[in-house]
């Protein structure tokens, strides 16, 4: 089969993604993408008008957000005029997906130089009109919701934790981990070879560092807490008295769902951006282009809509099956840390080794910038990889709407 190589990675800190708090926010999200796709032409001497396509995954495409990303922000960036881009969303995943596809059009033939990213602008999307009302899943499609009803995905994750019986403590020393694993990456420039620093309009700097991590947190700190979606799941969301809760009773009826996560074990809301540059070897021989890794198997699976948050570890299983390997063949492990649950039912489920899961820390200590997050943690697997000098990583995230896509790679 023809192989797709990864030839670079790169991404922007990540900043809170709180207007008037984080230092990416009053930034155009075009100018994220912009900055992480002038990098990776400049850090490998990239012809431009070669590149063939740029995918670029986006959750929110509205505003801002919206009008073809990847279009934009290349021309931004001073790529040639015969680059294109298109953008996608697959909510969470988009990020991995960008990669997938860029791979698929190498390994097809039909291409020869890809990048393959995601933004979020967290501080962006978060300003919502509040006479919009709720936002729902199913866009107000009542048949589909009568079908399959899909609740918000914080009430999700404690109704998971709820028939999985894991309890609050097991999220909060996962939660704490991922701090101390974050703090430690950080003062040991784990990070450092493929964060970029951002830079305003005039030339000033703008972030150049993690702007999310709370290295001084404690598990008495976490345990203080309160739950974040007891009273959002109550909340009428029509003039029938439809409720969060209620959407998950329809499936699960009787659930007695016990709320256990809460900010400090879920997702930090922030800003960010990451790519991938992808070649075949063909042209990466003829141009000079060292491959780091090539893409070894990818994966695409559903599950059940109205838990949602469920779809890695089959995701995982497929994409292991395709590349015909094992769970032991695996040196390290991603897998986003959307809400504690998801990381904690991933490992228990696979019986993963967990010194080889999130070894960098994960979400809940770096934050989640929706469409560009599985850029940034293929990336961070990357360069985890080589630092520990060991083969093969897999990356894996759930998604909205019950998904979740998966990818195997492999260094060269």
């Amino acid at each position: 089969m023809p192989e797709a190589f990864i030839i670079d990675a790169c991404r922007t800190p990540r900043g809170i993604g709180k207007v008037g708090k984080g230092a990416l926010a009053d930034m155009h999200p075009q100018h994220l993408a912009a900055t992480v796709l002038k990098a990776l032409a400049e850090r490998n001497n990239l012809k431009t008008a070669e590149v063939d396509d740029v995918i670029w995954g986006c959750s929110s495409q509205r505003g801002v957000q919206g009008n073809d990303m990847a279009r934009m922000a290349l021309l931004d960036a001073g790529y040639d005029t015969r680059a294109s881009g298109v953008t996608l969303d697959r909510f969470c995943g988009s990020g991995i997906t960008s990669v997938n596809l860029a791979a698929s059009s190498i390994m097809s033939g039909m291409e020869d130089l890809m990048i393959a990213g995601g933004t979020e602008m967290m501080s962006f999307t978060g300003q919502r009109n509040p006479n919009d009302g709720p936002s729902m899943m199913d866009a107000g499609n009542l048949r589909l919701r009568a079908r399959h009803p899909q609740s918000h995905q914080g009430v999700c994750a404690d109704a998971i934790a709820t028939l999985e019986g894991i309890p609050r403590q097991a999220l909060d020393e996962l939660a704490l981990v991922s701090q101390q694993r974050a703090a430690k990456a950080i003062a040991e420039g784990a990070f450092s070879k493929s964060l970029v620093p951002v830079f305003k309009a005039d030339g000033s700097l703008a972030l150049d560092h993690e702007e999310f991590p709370r290295p001084g947190t404690t598990l008495e700190g976490l345990a203080s807490l309160k739950a974040a979606f007891p009273a959002l799941a109550e909340m009428p969301l029509d003039d029938k008295g439809t409720t969060y809760k209620g959407l998950i009773l329809q499936k699960y009826p009787g659930l007695d769902i016990q709320y256990v996560h809460h900010a400090g074990n879920s997702s930090g809301v922030v800003d960010g951006a990451g790519a991938v540059l992808l070649a075949s070897p063909e042209y990466a021989k003829k141009n000079g282009l060292k491959p780091r890794a090539r893409i070894v198997a990818m994966a695409n699976v559903g599950d059940c809509p109205t838990l949602m948050l469920n779809a890695p570890v089959p995701a995982a299983r497929k994409a292991l099956a395709k590349a015909g390997l094992k769970v032991e063949d695996i040196d390290l492990w991603e897998i986003n840390e959307a809400f504690a649950v998801v990381a904690e039912k991933f490992i228990r489920d696979l019986k993963l080794d967990r010194e080889k899961v999130n070894v960098n820390g994960g979400a809940m200590a770096l934050g989640h910038p929706i469409g560009g997050t599985g850029s940034i943690l293929i990336g961070t697997l990357l360069d985890e990889l080589e630092r520990r000098d060991l083969r093969r990583g897999l990356v894996t995230m759930c998604a909205a709407g019950g998904m979740a896509p998966a990818i195997i790679i492999e260094r060269v």
